[in-house]
């Protein structure tokens, strides 16, 4: 019968994993130097996690958990939804976002995450507003991820809310 896994050392590894995806990104992800970089060893990573698309998904549902427990469910405008997803610290979060949102569109897989925003906004706006709020808030994060134009991204996010009423 195998040693049931340590709960305790998984998490651990687990908060490790994120922060390394987080500043390393999953492109060329590789089982090696990443548990070089946690001080463990690959096998003990296949031993948690049972495989390297379960490790890899728990990674992604962390940084999901943190970054759901950071979001302020008093939300109000716009401008809120901006300050706080365009914010310095999120940049490792929003780059990992656009790496995995692009592959699951190669792999047309990504209608999960235009529906998980849809229901957020569409909470208080009707579908097409919201569809609308959301390729408006991605593209200018995308765009102000490719070129660092926190002035002009936040202006046209300050144009966009005065033109789109929500809430």
């Amino acid at each position: 019968m195998p040693r049931p896994v340590n709960r305790t050392r998984k998490q651990e590894t687990l908060g490790q994993a994120a922060e390394y995806v987080l500043d390393h990104g999953l492109a060329g992800l590789s089982l090696r130097p990443l548990a070089e970089a946690l001080g463990t060893s690959p096998r003990m990573l296949l031993y948690d996690f049972g495989s390297k698309d379960e490790l890899v998904n728990a990674i992604l549902a962390e940084i999901r958990r943190r970054e759901e427990r950071l979001l302020d469910a008093d939300v109000r405008t716009l401008e809120d939804v901006w300050s706080w997803i365009s914010a310095p610290e999120r940049e490792a979060f929003l780059r990992l976002f656009f790496e995995v949102y692009i592959d699951a569109v190669k792999r047309g897989e990504a209608s999960a995450f235009v529906e998980e925003w849809l229901s957020f906004l569409s909470s208080s706006a009707d579908e097409a507003t919201a569809t609308l709020l959301i390729a408006v808030v991605r593209g200018l994060l995308l765009d102000r991820l490719a070129t660092g134009a926190k002035e002009r991204t936040d202006a046209a996010l300050t144009l966009a809310a005065s033109v789109i009423a929500w809430p």
